[in-house]
């Protein structure tokens, strides 16, 4: 099983390999849509606004998190037990301190953001610390010191800017195009015709894809950064009674919505859970029993 370290360096090639492939794909888009609609204003758009997208997320994602779930930073009097069991653990995974922040909420939850090890924050909610013992919460703070180590904020702020962002130039297409731009512009033959129905039919299937692709990209890193976890606290059963006691608290989160949804260890939006293949397939974190089963196989 890879460990810690060797998945940080494996997320960092991936994160730039999803940068390029973000700048490529958006570049062919834009010009597949420009060049239907005869307007290179589109291409140029889409260009500027995937890099000013792409660098305004790495910079600002964290904030505007923080700022959506409403989580308040507290110092280490406000919660000491709290702050020595993310100390310890940051020591043992051999990370810096990150911010620690909580949410008012009584759901039990708890997710990371932030850029990288020296600019992350782990938020938990007031749920989490009033109703899970100690050794659950290291199981969850150690799952959730994996994703800071590993990168995958990095990585999942790029899927997500990916996903996005192709999903807002294929609906300008479709607005465009339903308003006759592309209509009026391809009449003159049977060539144009069938090009400009190749872009319709890009325009719809590329916003699907790449939500698979972030979906599927998700809950594979809650997988790894369960074992990772379990590994940094040598007690995968702390993080599996955590996990099931999460899942089966009926507590709304206020603040929980799609844009977010991801960044937590189990999906805050009640009602989620499925079991049928098709359905897994737009879930942002593999089934709760498949997690706990995985836990529970590892060795003690």
């Amino acid at each position: 099983m890879a460990s810690l370290y060797t998945q940080a360096d494996s997320n960092t090639w991936k994160t730039w390999l999803l940068m390029t492939f973000l700048f490529v794909f958006v570049i062919l888009l834009g010009w597949l849509f420009s060049y239907i609609l005869k307007d290179q204003a589109i291409l140029y758009i889409a260009v500027v606004v995937s890099i000013l997208t792409s660098f305004g997320s790495y910079w600002y994602s964290d904030k505007l998190v923080l700022a959506m779930t409403k989580a308040q930073l507290i110092e280490k009097k406000d919660n000491p037990e709290l702050y020595r069991i993310v100390e310890n653990l940051c020591i043992t995974a051999g990370l810096p301190l990150p911010k620690i922040y909580i949410l008012e909420e009584s759901q039990p939850n708890a997710f990371a953001t932030g850029r990288d090890a020296n600019h992350a924050i782990i938020a938990v909610t007031r749920g989490l610390l009033n109703k899970l013992e100690k050794t659950e919460l290291e199981g969850v703070i150690g799952h959730e010191l994996s994703h800071i180590g590993n990168k995958d904020m990095l990585l999942q702020t790029f899927i997500v800017v990916l996903a996005g962002f192709i999903a807002l130039i294929s609906d300008w297409f479709l607005r465009i195009s339903y308003f006759g731009g592309g209509r009026r512009r391809n009449s003159e033959d049977s060539g144009a015709s069938i090009l400009f129905f190749v872009g319709i039919i890009a325009a719809v299937l590329a916003p699907i894809a790449a939500t698979l692709i972030q979906l599927a990209v998700s809950r594979k890193r809650e997988f790894l950064a369960d074992a990772d976890g379990a590994l940094l606290t040598r007690y995968p059963e702390g993080l599996a009674r955590a996990l099931e006691k999460i899942s089966y608290d009926p507590n709304a989160l206020s603040v929980a919505s799609n844009a977010t949804a991801h960044l937590f260890i189990s999906d805050p939006r009640r009602g989620k859970q499925t079991t049928g293949w098709f359905t897994k397939l737009f879930l942002t974190h593999p089934p709760v029993g498949e997690r706990i089963r995985a836990l529970r196989d590892m060795e003690p």
